[in-house]
């Protein structure tokens, strides 16, 4: 059963006006740690697919329980919410909407909750997060704003063809760093894009980051392409990125 401490949760609905997405505005959920205190300063982590980060990834609960009772440094997570029926549109590098939006992310989003709630500004205390098309998007925000993101996050990420060829022709990327699984069921997974093996798509943008000097955590896992496979290894993902140091 479900400790009642870790469902005390302060999240708090919000929107940011946007002049590059053609909606003009997005709608945001910020979890807000326990003890939060605008005087002090937090770590981030923004989600793709926030509404199912926040209900079938549980990222919030799963948080408070990691601060509470394991002591890892208190963070903000910024869930970005997404219209599905535009989500390949956005998230996928090769889709008519990518581009705003990852312009949208960097330069009016990130300003936006930096003037909004009192997150630290250094790109190390920055995560992006996301699965199958929100781990790709993550990844190429980071490929266009070295400077503002460089950590990442990726449940069973949709490094499709697009993508890798995208990675294999950008600079160096030892400035990344990756937290990366997927899971050993997803050999035939069906897209609104066609039927992808998700494990050598990942074995293959592993390798090509890697050669280009990333610093990645990979794992494969007993696991479908399904919400109760990610979850389970979210606190891991957390640990990689917010685990105080001793």
């Amino acid at each position: 059963m479900t400790d009642q401490r870790y469902l005390k949760r302060t999240i708090v609905k919000d929107s940011v006006v946007s002049q590059i997405l053609p909606e003009g505005e997005r709608d945001l959920r910020i979890f807000l740690p326990p003890g939060y205190n605008e005087v002090l300063s937090y770590p981030v982590l923004f989600c793709q697919d926030g509404e199912d980060f926040f209900n079938f990834g549980r990222v919030a609960t799963i948080a408070n329980q990691l601060i509470l009772d394991e002591g890892m440094e208190p963070f903000i997570i910024v869930g970005v919410d997404v219209d599905k029926k535009k989500r390949t549109s956005e998230y996928a590098p090769d889709g008519e909407r990518h581009d705003g939006y990852v312009t949208f992310f960097a330069e009016e989003l990130l300003p936006y909750i930096e003037s909004r709630y009192p997150v630290r500004r250094e790109v190390q205390h920055r995560v992006l997060a996301g699965d199958s098309l929100g781990g790709t998007v993550s990844l190429h925000i980071a490929l266009r704003y070295p400077n503002l993101f460089n950590r990442i996050i990726s449940l069973s990420g949709a490094f499709y063809p697009a993508s890798q060829e995208i990675t294999a022709q950008s600079g160096r990327a030892d400035y990344m760093s990756l937290f990366m699984i997927v899971g050993l069921q997803e050999t035939a997974f069906e897209t609104d894009t066609g039927t992808y093996n998700f494990v050598e798509l990942n074995r293959a943008m592993k390798q090509l980051l890697e050669e280009k000097g990333a610093s990645i955590q990979y794992g494969e896992h007993e696991g479908k392409h399904v919400w109760g496979f990610w979850q389970k290894h979210i606190p891991a993902s957390l640990k990689a990125f917010f685990q105080a140091e001793v």
